[in-house]
């Protein structure tokens, strides 16, 4: 309850009833009070009260200087005009000074907007809207679902670019699918979800896609390819960068390894230069988001063997030499069971 407001008779006396019932629970005045919404002070002066009426008189009075409804009229007539009608009250009041008007002031032109319920989007253009967290994708194995992206590589030539298209497996981190274009097309794209596709053996509406809502990803070629494949379409919030982390990890990875050069001379070598990269990450690199085994070897399911392993060559160690584990805990070499994309709650993997 807010200081100063008002109560009527009746909502004060169920005010007083809850509080002593809150008291009667051996809960402190002061704690119930709070529970009931108001202040301390407040209810000992209501119960020191026998009418419980509050004596405080409204104001009637009426300001001289309100504006009458023929002022509030046309402060509303001005601002829905053609000259104005795209334009604030901030930029409004100074135009009208400079032709020498004066109709009210800056704030009062916004408290009849207000009133009048015009104070939202008044442009033509469409009024901005809500966007929310996409779904949550759950991968419980390998090929379930896929994120992709296409990233820049530099050429010698200032201006110029080449571009990367990667697809990952969420699962396993494994890379199934990359081409490397000197343009961005959904043709393009088409070809890598076909090619991963016909080479991962996905069967229609087992497998969903997720990307950013790029030209390539929501073009007319790429949504036909989907939905004759049977893979079902999921996207980020736009500018949201955060949606999609793992293509986003992925080519921070490709950027800031020792082999990146920062620049290709021609198409065919970036394309080489992306091949080596490809093996190498799929089947060497120990991917710290997988408890560094290989995406390989996790898309295999070969992980949950070499974890177990991992953790008897500790065990066994632990064993022979006890003085060296002061706290008697092992590293943790987990097996996570999922990995969600976009999660609704705070943990994205769960082990086993």
């Amino acid at each position: 309850m807010k200081r100063g407001k008002l109560t009527p008779p009746a909502q004060r006396l169920d005010k007083i009833s809850m509080v002593k019932g809150y008291c009667k629970r051996k809960i402190t005045l002061t704690d119930a009070c709070d529970l009931a919404g108001i202040n301390k002070r407040t209810y000992q002066r209501w119960i020191l009260s026998s009418t419980h009426i509050d004596k405080r008189t409204i104001s009637t009075h009426t300001p001289s200087n309100k504006l009458s409804q023929k002022e509030r009229s046309n402060i509303l007539q001005v601002c829905n005009s053609k000259e104005y009608s795209n334009l604030p009250p901030s930029q409004i009041v100074p135009i009208l000074a400079d032709k020498g008007i004066y109709i009210a002031s800056e704030s009062t032109f916004y408290r009849v907007l207000k009133t009048a319920h015009q104070l939202k989007h008044r442009l033509s253009s469409k009024p901005p809207t809500n966007r929310y967290k996409p779904k949550e994708c759950i991968a419980t194995g390998p090929n379930q679902v896929y994120t992709w992206d296409i990233t820049y590589l530099h050429s010698n030539i200032k201006g110029r670019f080449f571009y990367l298209y990667m697809m990952i497996d969420i699962y396993s981190r494994k890379i199934v699918g990359f081409q490397v274009h000197d343009r961005e097309s959904s043709y393009y794209a088409s070809e890598l979800l076909t090619h991963v596709c016909n080479q991962e053996k996905i069967q229609p509406n087992k497998a969903i896609l997720h990307s950013d809502n790029g030209s390539p990803m929501k073009g007319a070629t790429m949504q036909y390819t989907m939905q004759q494949l049977g893979v079902i379409p999921s996207y980020s919030r736009p500018s949201v960068s955060n949606d999609n982390p793992y293509s986003e990890s992925l080519f921070r990875t490709i950027k800031h390894c020792p082999q990146y050069s920062g620049n290709f001379a021609t198409l065919n070598y970036a394309r080489k230069w992306s091949a080596k990269f490809v093996q190498w990450y799929n089947y060497k690199h120990k991917h710290s988001g997988i408890s560094f085994v290989s995406p390989d070897e996790r898309h295999r399911g070969l992980d949950k063997q070499l974890l177990a392993q991992r953790r008897s060559v500790y065990e066994k160690s632990k064993a022979a030499n006890p003085k060296r584990w002061i706290k008697g805990i092992t590293r943790s070499w987990c097996y996570f069971k999922k990995v969600s994309l976009n999660p609704d709650g705070e943990n994205c993997k769960t082990a086993a």
